[in-house]
């Protein structure tokens, strides 16, 4: 930080924290040292397994691997979330902790605020008195914590290990006193809500920046670069009228061969960058890829992504994932809730990119979508969408160049702020971690942050498929 930098609340806050005046062995490698007054318990010995089924009129919770439980909005639900089957559904008591049996490994846990049915496919945790399920929702999911959830988890694949409540039980936690406890909570509540505010004025920047690097994109693939070209009709209402040498085509004719896959053979040990839907913005990465093995991966990660390809999202279309591969990336592996869009020789694959995530493009996408909720488009409804290009390479080249020298300048801002937002993340994850295991006292810092809560971003929506999925997948493998 230089002379004259201001710190930031994040460091203010960091620089105020020091270490306890002594500490003591946990006996657990994952968890290190521990404040000398500090305990390990095993979970069973924090919590009592909650099975209290016959409660179907209390409203339906469900997860969101970022923000924990909460209750799902029924109005605005698909049809089948609201024919869902509330006789199998099981209560938890507002302050319980709820977690998703195959995906607690990434975070799929949190706590109930207020009396609501959980998907079978959960277990319910009912705290003992001198519990604060809040920290223990914030230890949870911690990625040194996540870890030891993978060796206590039982099944025939990774990708679908379950953690029943009998290995649960057992796992050992760190124990603080229960003050304490609330102590830590508290101000990781708070100092939660200051970074949500930060990270969502991030996101409106790129949003607005986005806007204007769009309209500039939109203009150029739908119009190109003479403004006294003679222009014909489309007949299509998203698309009306284009240069009329150009030509137009259900974008299915603009495309070559499907992307390949990997198959079930892979070898266990095979390792790829994996990028999922919530790694991806229109026209940028929004995260980096995960890198992973075969054996750990999701079996959603399977298309073989290359250079020059375009992934657009089929799946959650409103969240307008679009990306082009520019870059030689071995081992790149894309979701199958990924369209990968590989053009034809006549087409410059940057330019096919473009026009992909044009405005109107993707508004075309999302009216053409299926369900509320959750809302996708088939790989065949997406290849009769009509998109249009010029005949000419030189034409073409001379688009992309134009593109690219007029929207340099947002991609340099987007860049930076998405690069002030990963740090933002990464500051919070660590500060999580270093609090909860007792790596620093705050016992004396005062707590301060914004009152309001921040309104939920588009990629905050909560992760639909989880609760359905796991309720699926236990149900063939109880069988």
């Amino acid at each position: 930080m230089t002379a004259h930098a201001q710190p930031t609340p994040q460091q203010e806050a960091r620089e105020a924290l020091g270490p306890y005046a002594s500490y003591r062995n946990s006996g657990l490698p994952w968890l290190g040292t521990i404040p000398a007054h500090w305990d390990v318990r095993r979970n069973g010995r924090l919590f009592a397994e909650r099975v209290e089924t016959g409660f179907e009129d209390l409203p339906i919770l469900e997860v969101s691997l970022r923000t924990g439980v909460r209750v799902r909005d029924m109005e605005n639900g698909s049809r089948k979330q609201q024919m869902t089957d509330r006789s199998k559904y099981k209560r938890a008591a507002k302050g319980d902790i709820a977690y998703n049996m195959m995906r607690m490994w990434q975070g799929a846990v949190g706590v109930a605020p207020e009396d609501g049915l959980i998907s079978p496919a959960y277990v319910v945790a009912r705290p003992f008195p001198e519990v604060d399920p809040r920290y223990y929702t914030y230890l949870f999911r911690t990625p040194a914590y996540m870890r030891e959830v993978n060796k206590f988890s039982r099944g025939i694949v990774s990708d679908r290990n379950r953690l029943y409540w009998d290995e649960f039980k057992q796992m050992p936690s760190a124990f603080p006193p229960t003050e304490e406890q609330i102590r830590i909570a508290d101000f990781l509540d708070a100092h939660g809500r200051l970074t949500a505010r930060l990270i969502r004025n991030k996101r409106r920047l790129i949003g607005l920046l986005n806007e204007q690097k769009q309209a500039i994109i939109n203009r150029a693939v739908t119009r190109g670069l003479n403004p006294d070209a003679p222009m014909k009709p489309t007949g299509i209402d998203w698309m009306s009228e284009v240069p009329a040498h150009w030509d137009v085509k259900p974008l299915k004719h603009w495309l070559r061969e499907r992307a390949k896959a990997l198959g079930d053979k892979t070898s266990p040990e095979y390792e790829f960058d994996y990028l999922d839907i919530s790694c991806v913005g229109t026209g940028f990465l929004t995260a980096k890829p995960e890198r992973m093995k075969f054996e750990d991966a999701p079996s959603r990660a399977r298309q073989i992504v290359q250079k020059g390809d375009t992934i657009l999202s089929t799946v959650r279309t409103y969240l307008k994932a679009v990306y082009f591969i520019e870059d030689e990336w071995p081992d790149l592996i894309a979701s199958t809730g990924f369209a990968v869009l590989r053009p034809v020789e006549q087409v410059e694959p940057r330019l096919l990119g473009y026009v992909l995530q044009s405005s109107t493009f993707v508004e075309r996408v999302i009216r053409a979508s299926i369900g509320v909720a959750y809302p996708a488009i088939s790989e065949g409804r997406l290849g009769t969408l009509h998109v249009a290009f010029s005949p000419d390479r030189a034409e073409q080249k001379a688009i992309l160049d134009h593109i690219a020298a007029e929207t340099a300048a947002f991609d340099e801002a987007i860049e930076k702020a998405q690069s002030e937002t990963t740090l933002i993340r990464e500051y919070r994850e660590r500060l999580i971690s270093d609090v909860v295991a007792g790596k620093l006292d705050l016992r004396q810092i005062e707590i301060t942050a914004p009152d309001d809560e921040p309104g939920l971003d588009e990629d905050d929506a909560p992760d639909e498929d989880l609760d359905a999925e796991g309720a699926e997948d236990l149900a063939e493998a109880e069988d």
